[in-house]
């Protein structure tokens, strides 16, 4: 008869604050103390501290005449949210993590793209 194995359940507790971050970039390396360090960010164009505008001899807005600061439409933000910090051997179960992940959703579209090139189309 097999003896059963240890095992161990994990149980997930979330911060009340809990809200997840859109991000489409990161930037970091490594902290001198070897941790991994990574910043989180957004790209977005900048939004402007002011607009000034004309107003028309009917009391609407009228054109646009100037924006602080200047030059933002040559300009682009970063903005970072969150990061993370975390060991190297860490770092480096979450990159298979993360590699297994990316496995899993490149089945997926294999499996869809199939599907969907039957002669019906992926039509029931």
């Amino acid at each position: 008869m097999d003896a059963k194995k240890p095992e161990i359940t994990f149980k997930y507790i979330f911060n009340y604050g809990y809200n997840p971050t859109y991000v489409n970039g990161a930037q970091g390396g490594f902290s001198p103390r070897g941790e991994m360090v990574i910043h989180f960010y957004l790209e977005r164009q900048p939004l402007p501290e002011s607009i000034s505008h004309e107003i028309t001899p009917e009391g609407a807005i009228g054109r646009e005449v100037a924006v602080e600061p200047e030059g933002l439409s040559s300009s682009m933000v970063r903005f970072i949210d969150t990061g993370v910090t975390m060991s190297y051997e860490n770092a480096r179960v979450f990159h298979a993590w993360l590699g297994d992940k990316l496995k899993e959703m490149e089945e997926l579209h294999k499996l869809r793209n199939a599907f969907e090139s039957t002669p019906t189309g992926g039509q029931a």
